[in-house]
């Protein structure tokens, strides 16, 4: 009884022992599990640990699989393999890890690194935008003209009454600010569009 129990003892421990996976990638140890390299079989680390005959593996003298590739952006694609997301070091380009995922041709990675790379673009470009403020004198027989005459691309802030140029002052006669804005490119270099509020109300009577 004792020597079918060991049997059975060592036949486990040697199925645990083969799950276990040692990648030498690019000079740094990985250990992982055959499971998690198998999680997109259309993949080249699942085929690597088949040992697959076209590719021809290489190991180093611990037995762990060579692979060329930068470590630092296989941890992220292991990391995914793990457990489905993308988590990335700050200091890693989106487009490293989408080159990685590619080589390694993993589907869900690749998709999912592009998304991210669109989000990360379109935030960027929102940054890059700032509100433009023009500001126009009309009397109030101009006011609904001008209202009606906003070009495209800008919209009303702020209607301000500057009182009148008559000592009778009416409706008619009433001096107004028309405060308009619009989002325009920050410019790097050169001068900038004033964006400060109370700068831009000294430009007083511009027009657009």
């Amino acid at each position: 009884m004792d020597e079918i129990n060991e049997h059975i003892s060592m036949d486990f421990n040697d199925s645990r022992k083969s799950e276990w996976v040692r990648l030498n990638v690019g000079g740094t140890i990985f250990l992982t599990t055959r499971t998690t390299l198998g999680r997109d079989q259309k993949s080249f680390l699942f085929r690597l640990v088949q040992e697959a005959p076209d590719l021809n593996t290489d190991k180093d003298a611990d037995g762990a699989f060579l692979v060329d590739r930068d470590p630092s952006y296989f941890g992220p694609v292991l990391n995914f393999l793990r457990h489905g997301k993308l988590v990335m070091n700050k200091d890693l380009a989106e487009e490293g890890v989408l080159e990685e995922a590619e080589f390694y041709n993993i589907t869900d990675l690749i998709r999912v690194v592009k998304e991210r790379i669109v989000e990360r673009d379109a935030k960027q470009n929102q940054s890059s935008m700032k509100n433009v403020y023009r500001v126009m004198q009309c009397s109030g027989q101009e006011l609904t003209q001008m209202v009606s005459t906003i070009p495209d691309g800008w919209k009303f802030e702020q209607l301000l009454n500057i009182g009148s140029n008559y000592n009778c002052g009416s409706e008619e006669h009433a001096e107004f600010l028309f405060v308009v804005s619009k989002e325009c490119p920050t410019v790097v270099n050169g001068s900038d569009e004033p964006s400060d509020r109370a700068k831009v109300l000294q430009l007083k009577g511009t027009r657009f």
